[in-house]
């Protein structure tokens, strides 16, 4: 996997996303601490009111974002949006309302995403070989995992010995850094037979575009289905694993963390595995697998909390995160892979916005659903809820999945067949 940093272009805009990261992990943090300092006990709404704001700002602004720039050069898109982020986390510490932050946060997720899709449409330009690409794939799934590893331990490491504000200075120093890999990048131009349909559309068709490809590509369309059964399970090891371990077996906050870790474990253990895996087995196969390994996972879940001790109900626990971790970068690793192989070049920066747009869609919904039915329904009867999401979406994808081979696309918006997977 790590051979494809031999590539110096991939290698610098890895390193750009690398450092990208570690500055939003820092944020995460200062955000948190910084909500507590201006609402007090109020601070988990406030918290939680900017994470709406952060994936309204996703699932909106991605397409729009998409279609605006689709015309400048891809590098400046990047470094602007860098630019922007880097404003913004300079001036998070001096806010002095609850409103401000939420305007911040807005403006600070919408530049993320307008440079997560474009930095994802550059790739595939880059790197030409698929063994390559893949291994890409797998390195920008383990980077997001490290990050939300090491990024908490490196805060806390700095709060002992600066303010928590400086925290945002480290985010803004990340963002910087990010752009200024992404300047010292020349990065392959689009040509003349990239293909594609949306650089000529009118704006609002633009905006669009991308999403009607995955609903008109088959082999898009199970990949809309997939992304709910991650977000069904992911929202439920998310949001209630802080209730397991503190609630239904008394343990502290370093249990946790410790069960957050396994399933980011399980995550980067695939990351590891998939570039080999994808050179033997189908893409189907790998996704659907692991769809079907994280709704078992969730599904199983009341049986761990009907342990006879906390010790072997923790246990069984950190096992399920692992497997719902696994299950979850093994269906959403190889999602590049179809996007490159069925979507003409001059179309992927829409398509790669529309499936960031469409995936944070499925969070939003889960998100609250797995809080309001966790205090509703209790924690074993909302795993089975979101179980059966998740199962009906994999059900959904399988059904939806193209058996016929087809050509993969090189011009216009995209292959009307598919290729093998």
């Amino acid at each position: 996997m790590l051979q494809v940093l031999a590539h110096p272009v991939y290698r610098r805009l890895f390193l750009a996303q690398l450092v990208a990261l570690a500055g939003t992990g820092l944020a995460t943090v200062a955000l948190g601490l910084l909500a507590y300092d201006l609402a007090g006990a109020e601070a988990g709404q406030v918290l939680g009111t900017a994470l709406a704001v952060k994936m309204v700002a996703y699932v909106f602004v991605a397409p729009l974002a998409a279609a605006a720039v689709v015309r400048l050069p891809r590098r400046s898109v990047m470094i602007g949006s860098d630019v922007v982020r880097l404003l913004v986390a300079v001036s998070l510490p001096f806010v002095g309302e609850v409103w401000q932050v939420y305007v911040l946060v807005f403006v600070l997720q919408a530049a993320s995403a307008t440079f997560t899709p474009t930095f994802q449409s550059v790739i595939p330009d880059v790197l030409d070989d698929e063994e390559d690409y893949t291994a890409a794939l797998s390195l920008s799934r383990l980077a997001y995992d490290l990050e939300a590893v090491l990024s908490p331990v490196l805060a806390a490491g700095l709060l002992l010995v600066v303010p928590s504000s400086t925290l945002f200075f480290g985010t803004a120093a990340g963002f910087g850094a990010s752009a200024l890999l992404v300047a010292a990048t020349v990065l392959p131009r689009r040509g003349a037979d990239a293909g594609g349909d949306g650089p000529q559309m009118p704006f609002g068709e633009r905006a669009r575009h991308g999403i009607r490809l995955f609903v008109r590509t088959p082999a898009l369309r199970p990949v809309l289905a997939l992304n709910m059964a991650v977000a069904a399970a992911g929202a439920f090891v998310i949001v209630q694993t802080v209730v397991i371990a503190r609630s239904a077996f008394g343990q502290g906050e370093d249990v946790v963390a410790l069960l957050l870790a396994a399933n980011g474990a399980g995550s980067m253990t695939a990351a590891f595995a998939l570039p080999r895996l994808l050179r033997r087995r189908p893409e189907r196969l790998v996704m659907l697998t692991g769809a079907v390994a994280l709704t078992v996972a969730t599904a199983v879940v009341p049986l761990a909390l009907a342990a006879p001790s906390p010790v072997a109900g923790l246990t069984a626990v950190a096992a399920l995160w692992v497997l719902v971790g696994l299950g979850w970068a093994s269906v959403e690793t190889p999602v590049g892979r179809i996007v490159r192989r069925t979507v003409a070049p001059g179309d992927r920066p829409a398509a790669f916005a529309a499936h960031f747009a469409l995936l944070h869609a499925c969070w939003l919904l889960t998100y609250p659903l797995a809080g309001l039915l966790g205090v509703g329904l209790g924690l074993s009867s909302t795993a089975l809820v979101l179980a059966a999401l998740a199962a009906a979406a994999t059900a959904t994808a399988a059904l939806l999945w193209p058996r016929r081979p087809g050509r993969p696309a090189t011009t216009g918006t995209a292959a009307r067949g598919t290729v093998p997977s």
